[in-house]
């Protein structure tokens, strides 16, 4: 008796350690909680600590020169503060020429294949880009003004309609022969340069249309802002910046902080990733998911073991890749004084669909939310609530997030052609109506209150759920273009050992 109390105290006291180690590790890990740490980032010293930990971890990512600038930009706007409007319009259309020039986006790749195709010369590829983007930056100017003085145009109560309707104009005249040569390749060119601002334009029309609207200058700093030069609005727009700027000295100490320590994270997000394909080419000399559908199809396939591993792998270095990125470009705003919610947040805690949904690709959601979701809240099925719901929902993770892709690979349209590109994008066609349909149904479950368990067992069975749905759904969802939806559905049946060959 003795001896079985004994034991459960040690036992007891094992676990103590464990949860006292964790709660120091914590405590250690939060300096954005501690007075001496928050009273140093408001000191000169402090600020020169925090820019050089800062440039060491977007360098790595961004390259030396991207880095310094908006490393250099973010604190600039926070101790000029008057002048932030300017400094960030700066630092924001200097990114804007800066990376397209160097090739650091995907504009000057996509200029180039189209005049390959042409027979053109490649050289002209950074003209055009320079060009056009000039063009736009007047035409936007422009544009945003006229929202300003006319809030109840067209183009201003619909402005998502109204561009997606103009690029697919625009894409026809480029793609069913009725422009060649130079044209087509000047044509495509302006494509390209103005397609990421199609879903940065409606966050700023929105704004400009409300009752206290942010300046038009500040509208343009943060139209694909210096921090995020991707098709995705990491801040959405200067309505919701303007929401989290941190003003008070000691709040914007705590969110450079936080900054600090986010950009450290998104580095060791990137550092494991880059572990986890060291690991499977070690293990199992296979690169990826993509290399294992490619032997199948060949007729050469990998054991099960191997292609459910790299399945896997592939699916886990595909939330890394998003929670680094997200971690980094919120971070560099989180040094620019706004205090913007991390991208991704713990997914693999998710107990439901809509959940992992919610914590997996924070800014993606919101901006299907605010331009499908909503919308269709607000039109459809008002008389039928479950509905309504789930079909909102639909759009968003189903409709919304299949345009969004298509969209930002509009240079295959370019090259391929339209109907080349459909078929190519079929497989995540299939991705988005397999995953809407999971999250709303997920999301008619919680409207009618039914929740999960909260048990261990509970816990445990949900995350398994959770997790066997995305890691299955990830063989449509792989970002290649090379493999059909057959093909992946044939790969997908083969690896719970039904052999069907294609």
């Amino acid at each position: 008796m003795t001896t079985s109390s004994s034991s459960v105290r040690k036992g007891t006291g094992d676990t103590g350690d464990v949860t006292t180690h964790v709660s120091r590790l914590r405590r250690f890990l939060a300096i954005d909680e501690r007075d001496s740490f928050i009273a140093y980032a408001q000191t000169t010293p402090g600020r020169v600590l925090i820019t050089v930990i800062a440039l060491i971890a977007v360098a790595p990512q961004f390259g030396t020169l991207p880095a310094v600038m908006a490393v250099a930009a973010a604190m600039a706007s926070v101790i000029w503060e008057k002048q932030r409007v300017l400094i960030l319009f700066a630092a924001t259309w200097a990114s804007a020429f800066l990376n397209t020039a160097l090739g650091e986006v995907d504009t000057l790749d996509n200029i180039r294949s189209v005049l390959i195709q042409e027979h053109l010369p490649e050289s002209a590829s950074s003209l055009l880009a320079i060009g056009f983007l000039f063009l736009f930056f007047l035409a936007v100017a422009g544009i945003l003004y006229r929202v300003r003085c006319a809030p109840h145009s067209l183009l201003a109560r619909r402005p998502l309609i109204v561009l997606l309707a103009f690029e697919v104009i625009l894409c026809s005249f480029g793609s069913f022969g009725l422009l060649h040569s130079w044209h087509r390749a000047m044509l495509w060119s302006a494509i390209f340069v103005v397609t990421p601002y199609l879903w940065f334009l409606p966050f700023a029309m929105a704004d400009l249309r409300s009752r206290t609207p942010s300046p038009v200058p500040m509208q343009m700093s943060v139209l694909r802002s210096f921090w995020s030069p991707t098709y995705l609005p990491y801040g959405k727009g200067a309505a919701f910046l303007r929401k989290h700027l941190s003003t008070v000295p000691q709040e914007l100490a705590i969110t450079q902080l936080k900054a600090v320590k986010l950009l450290i994270w998104a580095n060791i997000l990137f550092g494991m990733r880059s572990a986890l394909r060291w690991a499977l080419e070690k293990s199992m000399h296979v690169s990826g998911i993509g290399e294992v559908i490619d032997a199948f199809l060949a007729h050469r396939p990998y054991p099960l073991a191997v292609g459910w591993t790299a399945l896997l792998i592939s699916t886990a270095r595909y939330a890394l890749q998003i929670a680094a990125w997200a971690h980094l470009f919120v971070g560099i705003a989180r040094l620019s004084g706004f205090r913007l919610p991390r991208g991704s947040w713990r997914p693999l805690q998710s107990r439901t669909l809509m959940d992992y949904f919610n914590r997996f690709h924070y800014y993606f959601k919101e901006l299907l939310v605010d331009l499908f979701f909503v919308p269709t809240f607000f039109k459809v099925f008002r008389q039928h609530p479950r509905l309504r719901m789930f079909f909102a929902t639909f759009m968003a993770a189903g409709v919304g997030n299949g345009i969004w892709h298509f969209v930002r690979d509009i240079g295959v349209v370019a090259t391929a052609g339209p109907v080349a590109a459909f078929e190519r994008f079929t497989s995540y066609v299939f991705y988005c109506v397999i995953l809407a349909t999971g999250v709303g149904v997920s999301q008619m479950r919680a409207n009618l209150g039914i929740r999960p368990s909260g048990t261990l067992a509970g816990r445990l069975y949900s995350f398994f759920f959770v997790w066997t749905f995305v890691v299955c759904i990830h063989v449509f969802g792989y970002e290649s273009l090379n493999q059909t939806l057959i093909e992946r559905i044939a790969f997908m049946i083969s690896l719970f050992g039904v052999p069907i060959w294609i």
